[in-house]
């Protein structure tokens, strides 16, 4: 028996996992990065750890031996655990943070935030949590200037350098859609334009400038509110996001949501945090705040109007 045998590893579990889900070797060498002949010795070893056949190699695609069937539930679980564990570890390893100061554009305020806020509380049961919400370009140079500790704003493209001081996790990308009173059409009416002092305002802006549009308007507004207000009592069609629709829910049941009438396109919102300063915390929020978006904001989105399909996501 060569060294390692005997002995049941989390890569070797890991492996195993990938073949059940891959259904093949070579497949699931592909996905994990190795050899072939890397996957099938982990698979060996790991069947002699046990003292039982896993996999039926005979089969074509390769399936699970009632050994394997009943190994599948534990080894989803002790992965599961290890993960768990790794994310306690990380909190853990901040328990002496005393203050976090988060900044969020109001984007999310409507659920998102406090769901976010309520979570980061039970994991960090010291820490007093400041909360600023703003346009994404205040809210990060806050956070150049150290005045907040992690940002949640949107993408500011070629608006934006961070030069290596800030680390940036990919949050969601969202579709511009049009917005129109119920039952009225967008091409008889003014357009109502979120304002270009802010960053959305400027990609909407430049978007109908690339297209070579001169849209009639007479209102330029800062307040989603404002905007979806005026939209449903009839003033005129507008273009803004999902999460805008999310955070001024009131009016949804006045307005309808369209597909831009012209070429599409979107925009991304990240977490932004300085570069190594809270360790794998960014990484941490950024996948809870994921988990939020999709059950929060994509799901009932896409379930409403089906046509954003993948468009509206969380990356």
């Amino acid at each position: 028996m060569t060294e390692g045998q005997g002995r049941v590893t989390l890569w070797g579990i890991e492996v195993f996992l990938a073949v059940v889900e891959e259904r093949a070797m070579s497949a699931a060498a592909r996905r994990l990065g190795v050899s072939p002949s890397a996957i099938s010795q982990q698979l060996t070893g790991l069947e002699t750890a046990l003292g039982a056949v896993l996999l039926d190699r005979s089969a074509r695609p390769m399936g699970l031996t009632p050994a394997g069937l009943m190994f599948r539930r534990h080894a989803q679980t002790i992965l599961n655990a290890e993960a768990e564990a790794r994310s306690e570890l990380a909190m853990a390893d901040l328990s002496g943070l005393t203050t976090l100061r988060l900044g969020v554009i109001e984007d999310f305020d409507a659920q998102v935030t406090p769901l976010l806020l309520q979570g980061l509380a039970a994991d960090l049961k010291g820490c007093r949590f400041l909360l600023e919400t703003g346009a994404s370009h205040r809210l990060l140079d806050q956070l150049e200037t150290r005045a907040l500790d992690m940002v949640v704003a949107a993408d500011l493209g070629s608006e934006g350098s961070h030069e290596g001081w800030r680390e940036v996790h990919p949050i969601m990308a969202e579709p511009f859609v049009a917005v129109a009173p119920r039952g009225r059409d967008p091409g008889d009416l003014p357009l109502i334009l979120y304002t270009a002092r802010h960053l959305m305002g400027r990609q909407i802006a430049s978007h109908l400038a690339r297209q070579n549009l001169k849209l009639t308007h007479r209102f330029e507004l800062d307040s989603y509110r404002a905007i979806l207000a005026m939209v449903s009592a009839g003033a005129g069609w507008t273009i803004l996001t999902p999460l805008a629709l999310h955070h001024a829910s009131r009016f949804r049941e006045g307005v309808d949501v369209l597909p831009l009438p012209f070429a599409p396109f979107e925009r991304s919102l990240v977490l932004s945090a300085r570069a190594g300063v809270l360790k794998d915390m960014p990484a941490q929020v950024a996948g809870r705040l994921r988990g939020l978006i999709s059950t929060q904001v994509v799901g009932p989105a896409v379930k409403e109007w089906p046509w954003m399909g993948q468009s509206l996501r969380v990356l």
